[in-house]
């Protein structure tokens, strides 16, 4: 239903899910688009977030050691979920049959939401009227609570969020997303200085 406020089509919908299968992505891409930003700053915004899921393919990759041929099918599985099970598991044969089983639920059951949820967009009618153009940016805040357990990692948070809104109104639609981006180097050269300073006090 959120792709639907932001004027995409049941087919776009449904081959988004498909492709593009990491939900914080999605969502901020649907988001850009609902808030009228261009396709490549929308998308720049996407792939910001999902680059962690990198990080987790060169862990799992160690974890797993799936054959060659395989590799390119399994990245596509490659979520927070699926690396979470798969590296909670004591051995690598229990390890992949987590990955696979994880992946393919919520795989299957991802897409299938997603299509109930953009034909139930359709049955609506118009979908600015029922307030879908706010559901984007609640799911994500929903998604990204629960990952904020530190205080550095809710500065970055807290900056990030007073970048983006304080420059909404200045910036095209979807820049603002990329610029909260460099909340995290900032916070995190400022709690090094801090450090630092500290260790130069106890000296």
């Amino acid at each position: 239903m959120t792709s639907a406020g932001s004027g995409l089509t049941l087919w776009q919908t449904c081959a988004l899910s498909l492709l593009v299968f990491t939900g914080a992505s999605q969502f901020a891409l649907v988001g850009a688009l609902a808030a009228g930003g261009s396709p490549l700053t929308a998308a720049a915004g996407a792939f910001f977030l999902g680059v962690r899921n990198a990080f987790y393919g060169l862990r799992l990759s160690q974890v797993l050691a799936l054959p060659r041929a395989v590799r390119p099918f399994a990245a596509q599985w490659v979520i927070d979920e699926t690396a979470a099970v798969a590296l909670a598991q004591p051995g690598r044969r229990s390890a992949r049959i987590g990955f696979v089983v994880t992946g393919l639920s919520l795989y299957v059951l991802w897409n299938l939401t997603t299509l109930l949820g953009a034909l139930g967009a359709e049955a609506i009618g118009d979908t600015d009227a029922w307030g879908l153009d706010a559901a984007g940016p609640a799911v994500f805040l929903a998604l990204l609570a629960p990952m904020l357990k530190t205080g550095v990692e809710r500065a970055v948070a807290g900056v990030a969020v007073l970048l983006g809104l304080g420059l909404l109104p200045m910036l095209p639609a979807g820049v603002p997303v990329l610029v909260a981006a460099l909340a995290a180097p900032a916070v995190l050269w400022a709690e090094g200085r801090r450090r630092g300073s500290e260790r130069r006090g106890d000296r």
